[in-house]
Formats: structure tokens, sequence, C-alpha cells
């Protein structure tokens, strides 16, 4: 099969790529960005001769038609909404099946911070939202939306655990990427960037919908904070989580439940960090006037504080996760939870996020390339992967050393 990979030329589309290249069944990977240099330099690390480079700009139409019809699969690790569902329109509209790691439930469009999505005339993000699953239907597209870390290896794992229970009630993913302890110490926040930091300050800000009581209800992004210990993999860590919209799709694939959010996981010390910068005012988009300049708050403290949160040489990345899935099985109650706990592959160069994003939509592009997933429209993961194709997507990550603990325990 040929996969051609949206973004190929940035950290997360290499290292898509790099894992692909691996697969025999995988004839041709392709890398499709607007940079040449970023091209060449994807090309020059990966010493594949099953690479082809793609200079492209996603908003031409025509020519992002033509190039999704040399291919069988396409991956997108674009950064942001807007060419995100420029690609995804245009995949949906040719036929062109389609995998996305961005954390976006297409089918019920985040509402906040669009960053430049266009909606077509005469609709509203919902009715967009559902245009695209029925027309991908139409066509026969299978669009794997959200296959990553969260989304993706979050959602899948919780899907697996309502299946095993008779009845579940709550479920919470506890999920990020964290600099090594080492590391933290070092860094403003006690973080370091495993991903855009701009989108990442996003999630930190918006509205998010959990459920609460069976309810959808909306919270702020941040909230709901909670400490725990990882004990698994021979570690002994106390963390922290705060509610973010790492699983969107969750609320609406799972209505039954009476409980459901998403928590990003940061090192003890970062929320409140998050907490004081929000109380300044220095996350928001309005801007201000300083010294006779106008000046977005928000803009003024990337430039400050990315150049300090870039990992250092020798600095790496670790990804946690501890999910947990309560309900009955057999008239008890019962928690099924997952952990990972997952460090960055020095020999290689590539970051533990890295790992477990790019990996995780590499081996469900080859999935949906192999027929696995049978699904058309939008399909979440959790809706994807489940009975074999849940052990062959376990395996595959076991295979690369991504390995998950699911543990099942009667509670109360």
């Amino acid at each position: 099969m040929k996969i051609l990979v949206f973004g190929g030329g940035g950290k997360m589309g290499t290292t898509v790529a790099f894992d692909l290249l691996k697969h025999d069944a995988v004839a041709t990977v392709g890398l499709a960005d607007r940079s040449h240099g970023a091209l060449e330099n994807a090309r020059a690390w990966l010493k594949s001769p099953k690479v082809a480079t793609h200079q492209v700009d996603v908003t031409k139409r025509d020519d992002l038609t033509a190039l999704m019809k040399h291919y069988d699969v396409g991956v997108s690790t674009l950064p942001d909404r807007r060419t995100s569902y420029i690609v995804v329109d245009a995949a949906v509209r040719c036929g062109f099946d389609f995998v996305d790691i961005l954390e976006e439930y297409h089918r019920r469009p985040d509402a906040y911070e669009v960053e430049g999505l266009v909606i077509p005339p005469g609709m509203g993000l919902n009715e967009y939202g559902d245009w695209l699953h029925d027309t991908a239907q139409k066509n026969g597209v299978t669009f794997l939306d959200g296959i990553g870390f969260a989304p993706g290896m979050s959602n899948v794992t919780c899907g697996e655990g309502i299946r095993k229970l008779d009845r579940a009630e709550s479920v919470i993913a506890r999920v990020g990427g964290i600099p090594n302890k080492e590391a933290a110490a070092r860094h403003p926040l006690r973080y370091m960037i495993t991903w855009a930091f701009s989108h990442v300050l996003r999630e930190y800000v918006i509205k998010v919908c959990i459920l609460q009581d069976g309810k959808v209800v909306e919270v702020d992004a941040s909230s709901g904070r909670e400490a725990f210990s990882f004990d698994k993999y021979g570690k002994s860590e106390r963390l922290e989580c705060a509610i973010t919209p790492g699983m969107p799709s969750f609320v609406y694939t799972r209505p039954q439940l009476k409980e459901f959010a998403e928590k990003t996981v940061r090192w003890p010390g970062h929320w409140d960090g998050v907490q004081t910068l929000k109380e300044c005012g220095m996350l928001d988009l309005d801007p201000v006037e300083v010294g006779g300049v106008k000046v977005v708050p928000r803009d003024v403290l990337l430039a400050r504080i990315e150049p300090r949160l870039r990992a250092l040489p020798g600095e790496t990345d670790v990804c946690v996760m501890y999910n947990t899935v309560e309900g009955v099985k057999d008239g008890r109650r019962t928690r099924v939870s997952y952990h990972l706990w997952d460090e960055a592959d020095t020999v290689n160069s590539v970051s533990s996020m890295g790992r477990v994003t790019g990996y995780s939509a590499a081996i469900g592009a080859v999935m949906v390339g192999s027929g696995l997933i049978a699904e058309t429209g939008i399909v979440a993961p959790e809706d994807a992967i489940y009975g074999a194709n849940y052990a062959h997507f376990i395996g595959e990550l076991a295979k690369r050393n991504i390995r998950i603990l699911e543990t099942v325990e009667t509670i109360g």
C-alpha cells in the first residue's frame, strides 16, 4: 500500500513515516509539506528509497486532490484546524481513506479558538461535522479520527474497559507527556515542549464538554485537578492532572456513562503555574496596549517561554497513562485500569511523545489500508479498534516496546 503523510516534514510527520517504512506491506511513504527544506531534512533522516516527497500548498484544492489519487491512505499530522479541515474535506469528497491525529472530533467540531477553520457557506459547525460524516459514508471513506496518544490509545483502552464490564459508569482518562524528572527541574512549569506549545496553551483555557451525572456539561479546561500516585513498572511517582479536551469523541460515542473526563498529566507544580498565568491574563488573546503598541498577551508569553521549554542536549521525555473504568461486573463494583510509562528512544532519537502518538497513527493507517477497519464515515478509535482489532493494535504497540498494563480489581 501507499500512504501519504501530511505535515510530513515536521517532527510528528517524520516519526509516523519512520514507523510506516518498517512495514513490509507499505511500498511507498509520501511526505507532503509546504516547506521544501523540511521535506529534504526528513528525507535525509529517514534514509529510505521508499520515501517520496511532495511540496504542496493544501489550500490549492486541485493539487491536493490530484496528490491523494496516487495513494491509498492519508495521515494528517497538521498542527491546526484550518489546514486539518481543508485536508479532511478534500479526502472525504474524493473518496480517500484518512487518519488524523489531531485532538478534534470532526463530527462535533470544537467551537472554541477554531484556528482559522473555514465552514462552508450556509452551515454551522455541527452541520459541517455531520456533512463530513455523511459524505465520507456516501463515498465509502473510512476516516479514523483521532488516533495517537490522547486521543487514540486512551480511547481504545477506555473503550476496551467498558466492554469488559456488564455496566460501565465512570471513565477517567489521565494521559500526558512530561519531561523526565531530572529535566523537569530545569524548566519553567516543570514542563518541556513535546507538542506545539501554542496548541497546548489553547487546551488550557477553552471550555470542555464532560459527562457529570449522565449529562453533558461544559467546564473550564484546567479544572478538576487531581493528584495521584503512579506505582507500576517499578515507578513510584506523585503526579497531577487536570481536565483538557483530549478525547472529545467520548462524550458523544459513550453517552450512557454517568461520568467521563479526560485529564492531562503533569508534574506537581505545573498546574499551579498555569493557574497563575491565567489569573494574570497572560493566556488571553485580546490585544492590550503597552507603550503605545498593541500586543497579544499569549503571544508575548509564547515568545518568552518557548525557548526556555525546549529540550536541552540529552534531555528526554516520558509519556504516562493511568485510565480507570468503573462499573459493575458479575454484580460487583469493579475497576478496570490501564497503565503506561513510556520513555524516549535515544538510539533513534524519537521522543516518547513521538512513539506513542506517531506509532499509534502509523498502526491505525496500516489497519485502515489493510481493510481491518470496516466502518465508514467519521469513526472514533473506540468504535474502530475492538475485539480482534484491539488485540492486533495492542500487539503492534508491544512490538515497539510500548506496553500497556491492564488491571482488574473489585472495589468498594
